[in-house]
């Protein structure tokens, strides 16, 4: 019988495959969208001048944006032989299916410029195995990604995760108290997104609170952003929300179709009591009765366990 350490090695020894291109070269309008969306005040990443000033040949990209020249989009497929995906997809297999990022680090060799064509390879670690975790037995994998621009290397990344197999009592303990509106399927919707400076909130969101962000100088923030102004090992500070606020702002969506949703349903941002704002479905509405400044509250849509991963909570509005 083969072992999924067996798997995982064959996977490993085959190497990391050919090099994956970029859909599109670096580019401008990428990096203009970058850079608004993370409020970058850097102009050598928009301005020629600037950047010809600071000793660069021009324009140049944030580092950090070496992920978004080789992604393969929302409906791209992984090459064959990339030695991640084959992994991931044997662990889903062998029931490894829930999912927690551990830590990533990145190394930076230069900037790459507009017009430059970049490529990554990835090669699978060694997995750290079996491991005894609260959430269940699983490995840690780890994988090296590479870019580079022809044959130079331009940005590495170390990206360790751990797969492991939901505890049989907690899925069991899910699936009994989970209760999963009709409206909803849950075997498709999308599952949030959680990195290490997200995990406190949507840890909050699974025992049905609302945590936001503290900064250091005790102004609130939403969303979570990285506590830069705190030792990475510090947990992050937040304040738990009363839940209430009033609509700020919203809009019903009629089309297209959304995986996992009846339509229409009714989008809108809330100003919580605490004076930040976050986005949500209002839920048991009539879209067409839906009013700015209408009092809300929060409200908690529990999903079981299933073969995607483990159980899982999503937050929404409801009218007060």
């Amino acid at each position: 019988m083969t072992t999924i350490e067996q798997v995982l090695e064959k996977i490993r020894s085959d190497g990391p495959g050919q090099p994956v291109p970029g859909r599109d070269p670096v580019n401008q309008p990428m990096i203009n969208n970058w850079v608004e969306a993370l409020d970058y005040q850097n102009p050598i990443y928009v301005d020629e001048d600037a950047a010809r000033a600071a000793g660069h040949p021009g324009i140049v990209a944030p580092p950090a944006m070496a992920q978004v020249w080789t992604m393969v989009g929302l409906k791209g497929v992984p090459a064959d032989d990339d030695a991640w995906y084959r992994a991931i997809d044997a662990m889903i297999t062998a029931g490894y299916t829930g999912l927690v990022a551990t830590n990533c680090e990145q190394v930076y060799h230069r900037y790459v410029r507009p017009g430059e064509h970049v490529t990554k390879t990835t090669e699978l670690g060694a997995p750290i195995g079996p491991k005894k975790t609260a959430l269940g037995e699983g490995y840690f994998l780890n994988q090296h990604i590479t870019w580079r621009v022809g044959d130079e290397v331009v940005t590495e990344m170390d990206l360790r995760v751990l797969r492991f197999k939901p505890r049989d009592e907690d899925a069991a303990d899910a699936a009994s108290t989970a209760t999963v509106p009709d409206d909803l399927d849950a075997s498709v919707l999308m599952r949030p997104a959680v990195s290490r400076d997200t995990r406190f909130f949507w840890d909050g969101v699974a025992r049905h609170e609302l945590r936001i962000q503290r900064r250091a100088d005790g102004t609130l923030q939403q969303p979570p952003v990285p506590a830069i102004w705190s030792d990475k090992s510090e947990p992050t500070d937040y304040v738990v929300s009363s839940g209430r606020g009033s609509i700020y702002t919203f809009t019903v969506h009629h089309a297209p179709k959304v995986r996992g949703r009846s339509l229409p349903f009714v989008i809108a941002v809330v100003e919580l009591e605490e004076g930040v704002r976050m986005v949500g479905e209002l839920r048991n509405v009539d879209p067409s009765s839906v009013r700015i400044g209408m009092p809300v509250h929060a409200t908690y849509i529990d999903f079981p366990a299933d073969d995607s991963g483990p159980a899982w909570t999503l937050y929404a509005w409801e009218l007060s």
